[in-house]
């Protein structure tokens, strides 16, 4: 009797294993970035748990731990926050000399917790082809005292895209463009590829797994949703 209950769980495991697995497990998969083989300046700094007194939270930038690579002229920027805060947050991205800010704006506040997009053509700015750029997102807890502002930021450079990488986005669906640029080593044009379509889909969680592992492979790991 023993050996018949044996032989029938083996049978019901045999055939658990034989299943193939479902959509939303294979989705969880998602994008493999492929970073550039180019040495490239920069990278991402702050980030982690940081906070005042008033607040602690993970603040971090959507960027790699080099200098990231986009297509487009105006990309977009992504950032995180962990916490909902009223204290004013500031956005500034460097000319490709770092001497002085093409953008410096304040976000309207309070800013809620999560991940939140930057469009540079809402800002008519522009990068040019070639060029590394450096942008911050910076708490700010004492107007007069900028020493205590908690930032963190990245490096982002405006590339050409290669005619085979070209003649791939054309053809590829939305939902295969996260993977697309990422194989091409393009970050930045990832993030916004795998973030619209969670724009788009905000309840589907195979693609916050996706996002959530794609950054996960440059090492952010504090980044839940």
């Amino acid at each position: 009797m023993n050996y018949l209950k044996l032989l029938a769980w083996s049978c019901v495991v045999v055939f658990i294993l034989a299943m193939p697995l479902s959509v939303s497990a294979a989705d969880a998969n998602g994008p493999v970035y492929q970073p550039p083989k180019r040495g490239a300046p920069g990278g991402r700094v702050g980030g982690g748990t940081r906070g005042t007194t008033r607040e602690v939270f993970v603040l971090s930038v959507l960027a790699p731990d080099h200098s990231g690579l986009t297509t487009s002229e105006q990309p977009s920027l992504y950032w995180f926050i962990s916490k909902e805060t009223s204290l004013p947050v500031e956005l500034t991205v460097m000319d490709p000399q770092g001497v002085q800010p093409i953008l410096e704006t304040r976000l309207p506040a309070p800013i809620t917790a999560g991940v939140h997009r930057i469009r540079l053509s809402d800002f008519n700015v522009h990068l040019a082809p070639g060029a590394a750029y450096r942008w911050f997102v910076s708490v700010v807890p004492d107007a007069d005292r900028r020493s205590k502002d908690i930032t963190a930021g990245g490096a982002i450079e405006r590339v050409e895209m290669p005619e085979g990488l070209k003649a791939k986005v054309a053809q590829a669906p939305k939902s295969d463009l996260p993977s697309v640029y990422a194989e091409a080593g393009i970050w930045y044009d990832t993030v916004t590829a795998i973030s619209e379509l969670i724009e788009a889909a905000p309840q589907d969680q195979a693609l916050h797994k996706q996002r959530t592992a794609l950054l996960s492979q440059v090492g952010l790991t504090g980044i839940t949703e």
